[in-house]
């Protein structure tokens, strides 16, 4: 059975900078770390994008993935996104389907996105870095029906998606999106939020996660990374908390 490993996405701790968030995520007892390229590692920038990566081995941690803010279906380029990527040692980039949610998405819009999907998986996969979509409202990703349909359109084995409890779901409907998806699902951003986006510790859901870890790790192909995204209050001093609760979950 493969070992789903937990780890933390550095935009959870935006305020701080890329070394606390290596010491708190490793205290933690966590293991890898997705960063982001808003704040910790700006695209293009390979210096910085090397000294992270040197901080977060030095502290016996693995870089799970880059999450860029790649949006497919406009101009914008993907080399310096793959650039820091590189730097960094990531072998997947997260991305988004587009801007638009996809019930008041045209036929062209769906097809720039598909379009764009190629071009970038190809782009990416020739540097031996995949990609994988962010599970997310207002893009073309956003059910799992047009998930599939995203993945199937592309074609690419480079591309893959995440998953995460869409907003607002009830148990059910949350772990049946993850079922319908859980064949191409890389990693899993992991958080609490109910009845809409109020952010609850993760133990608030336990039903949802638990039976969640329980159909991951029976997946034929789990997700290599169960992500913490999102703690109450963004409070660092909460981590160890919620760190502990996943790492419980995935234990079992």
């Amino acid at each position: 059975m493969t070992r789903i490993r937990a780890g933390l996405c550095s935009v959870t701790f935006r305020a701080l900078e890329p070394e606390r968030i290596v010491e708190i995520a490793a205290a933690a007892g966590l293991e890898a770390i997705e960063w982001g390229g808003d704040v910790h590692v700006p695209p293009g920038d390979v210096g910085r994008a090397a000294a992270v990566a040197r901080a977060t081995s030095d502290a016996g941690l693995a870089v799970a993935s880059y999450g860029s803010y790649f949006r497919a279906g406009g101009d914008e380029s993907l080399t310096a996104i793959l650039d820091s990527a590189e730097a960094l040692g990531a072998d997947r980039v997260r991305i988004w389907a587009g801007g638009t949610g996809s019930e008041a998405a045209d036929d062209a819009h769906w097809s720039a996105v598909v379009t764009r999907l190629r071009s970038a998986a190809d782009e990416a996969a020739s540097r031996g870095i995949g990609l994988a979509l962010e599970f997310h409202s207002r893009t073309l990703a956003d059910t799992a029906p047009t998930t599939l349909r995203l993945l199937a359109e592309v074609g690419s084995p480079a591309l893959s998606t995440y998953w995460q409890p869409t907003v607002g779901a009830s148990v059910d409907a949350a772990l049946e999106e993850y079922r319908a998806v859980a064949a191409h699902t890389t990693a899993a951003h992991v958080f609490s939020w109910w009845p809409t986006t109020e952010r609850l510790p993760l133990r608030a859901r336990d039903a949802l996660w638990t039976r969640f870890f329980a159909a991951a790790r029976g997946a034929e192909r789990p997700p290599r990374d169960a992500l913490l995204e999102f703690v109450p209050g963004d409070d660092p001093a909460l981590l160890p908390t919620e760190a502990k609760a996943l790492r419980e979950y995935l234990s079992v």
